[in-house]
């Protein structure tokens, strides 16, 4: 099952539109999809290894504008329901020391996020809530992004078809690293936040 699904999502990878949807996917996963773009940014090289650097910029411009959605989240929703809850429970004051320390740290924060495989969602939202400068967190999301999608389209695009050979060879427990990395970084958020 497994194999079908990979065969199929490498068919995809070649398809006509395929940049379009990871244009998509991008957007939505810096701000609410809990999927990776990664996840076609991988099969989309090693099935058109010629369009590499096109989907790595791409998948950098539509992450970094669904970053500033997840922001404008973050800053819109916390005056409507964050702030009251807060203010509710009377950690009013501890917010005020996260923000602080959130715009001391935030590119860092931002620049990690965005390059590791921690869910970036969060980061770009609490970018809004914790009221990062606008153009600290855009700087630090297209440094970020671009770093990782590029990186990682370059090798693939290097190392092309032994990379396919591997993934193709040991694709049960790569899939299998893949979620459980996914989870770690969820699980992470916990302790983070």
């Amino acid at each position: 099952m497994l194999r079908s699904l990979y065969d199929r999502v490498m068919a995809l990878a070649g398809h006509r539109h395929a940049i379009r949807v990871l244009a998509i996917v991008a957007f939505m996963e810096s701000s609410v999809f809990p999927i990776p773009p990664d996840v076609m940014i991988v099969p989309m090289v090693l099935a058109a290894r010629a369009q590499a650097w096109r989907i790595a910029a791409v998948a950098t411009v539509a992450s970094v504008l669904g970053g500033v959605l997840g922001y404008a989240i973050g800053a819109g929703l916390f005056e409507t329901v964050g702030r009251p809850i807060l203010e509710l429970y009377g950690y009013t004051d501890r917010f005020a020391a996260f923000q602080e320390t959130y715009r001391e740290w935030g590119a860092w924060i931002v620049a990690g996020a965005g390059f590791t495989p921690f869910p970036y969602k969060v980061i770009t939202i609490a970018s809004g809530v914790a009221q990062l400068d606008l153009g600290v967190f855009l700087v630090a999301s297209a440094t970020s992004r671009g770093a990782r999608f590029f990186l990682e389209v370059a090798l693939l695009w290097w190392f092309g078809p032994p990379i396919r050979a591997f993934i193709e060879r040991y694709l049960p427990a790569l899939t299998w690293l893949f979620f459980i990395l996914l989870f770690a970084g969820f699980v992470a958020i916990r302790y983070v936040f």
